[in-house]
């Protein structure tokens, strides 16, 4: 006799993945088109997305063990480091795999006129141009690319950039004003638009350049949000996190719920508990109100998340029972879409945190 397992399960929608790059392809149409991976996929897995994604033109990813799953997949078209090498000996990797990598500071230049290599390398010189994370300054730009230039071990030099706030209203034009003043007469193709960028800016030509990078837009999140919602952007979530009712519980007025007594019913209230708590990725920190779905009718969660459940106003659901569906977020049972966006505004962050967070106990159906 097979155990009934715990009803949580995360899903993957292969065909939203596909739609949102081809959203990407949609805003920067003469553009070749990056599948940001990192994060094994923002939670979503690189051996669960490669598939829907193999359309794009490359992947784009942070450390080599992530190079080298792509690679086991059978993908034979560029992969960009998007930090470049860590140590010296991870270009010999680069050269096995054949990867281009980003360099981003001096030391990552005397790697490379150390590296013995039959094969020169593909890189992306970046610029910091106001972000002041990583790269060469726009005064420091052009002695960094005279350096590679010279180099043996390098092949093309491409050009890119990173935007602090394209999602916001400082917007880029600052950037990218300094970055073409820095490149303007430099050979090499250039990439500069992250999502936000893509969807917001890349209506002008000079944002547009030879490759956007989609990460977070791939995965059905507005990276705007609340500003513009997924639907404005016409984007489709890429992952479900679903569970049931396991228990019903009838409130009293003055009795409390959960730990903390954090919320008390001001009037008889039906309750569900919910399969789901935040060792499965959800946020503890949601508050009473944070939106869920039963049986895809909208309803709040109620008092503190705990480890393995939590609880929901059935108010508007008064048929619901034990074995109900519950949508955390993303797609209900009847097409109902709860964006991850709007859960973790109520956590107080961005749905990207909730994608990466995803708990290795949840399991994941590739649909």
């Amino acid at each position: 006799m097979n155990s009934m397992p715990r009803p949580i399960e995360a899903l993957i929608h292969s065909e939203a993945l596909t739609h949102n790059l081809k959203r990407a392809r949609e805003c920067a149409p003469d553009a070749k088109v990056w599948a940001v991976v990192k994060a094994n996929a923002y939670g979503h897995g690189i051996e669960r997305v490669y598939e829907a994604m193999r359309g794009a033109d490359g992947f784009a990813l942070l450390d080599l063990s992530e190079a080298e799953r792509v690679r086991a997949l059978g993908w034979r078209g560029p992969i960009l480091l998007l930090e470049g090498a860590f140590e010296a000996r991870d270009l010999e990797l680069c050269s096995r795999l054949n990867l281009w990598h980003v360099v981003h500071c001096e030391a990552q230049i005397d790697w490379l006129a150390m590296h013995k290599t039959h094969q020169p390398h593909r890189v992306f010189l970046k610029m910091n141009s106001g972000m002041n994370r990583l790269g060469f300054t726009p005064t420091a730009f052009r002695a960094a690319w005279t350096r590679l230039n010279a180099l043996p071990q390098v092949d093309e030099i491409s050009l890119m950039t990173h935007f602090s706030d394209a999602d916001g209203e400082r917007g880029i034009a600052h950037q990218v004003a300094v970055f073409d003043a820095a490149t303007r007469d430099l050979p090499g193709e250039r990439s500069l638009s992250n999502s936000a960028a893509t969807l917001r800016h890349c209506a002008a030509a000079n944002v547009r350049a030879d490759w956007v990078r989609a990460g977070i837009m791939s995965y059905g999140s507005a990276p705007d949000f609340p500003e513009h919602d997924i639907a404005h952007w016409k984007l489709k979530p890429a992952m479900t996190l679903r569970s049931k009712l396991i228990g019903t519980q009838e409130l009293q007025p003055g009795d409390s719920i959960g730990y903390g007594s954090a919320f008390t019913a001001e009037h008889r209230l039906r309750i569900g508990i919910v399969a789901c708590g935040y060792a499965d990725g959800y946020p503890r920190h949601c508050p009473t109100g944070t939106p869920v779905l039963v049986e895809g009718v909208r309803t709040r969660t109620l008092g503190r998340v705990s480890m393995d459940m939590l609880a929901v106003d059935l108010s508007p659901m008064p048929t619901a029972q034990i074995g109900s569906e519950v949508t955390l977020w993303g797609v209900g049972p009847h097409g109902e879409v709860l964006s991850i966006d709007e859960v973790a505004r109520s956590a107080g962050t961005i749905g990207y945190e909730l994608m990466c967070a995803l708990a290795q106990r949840v399991p994941v159906t590739v649909l």
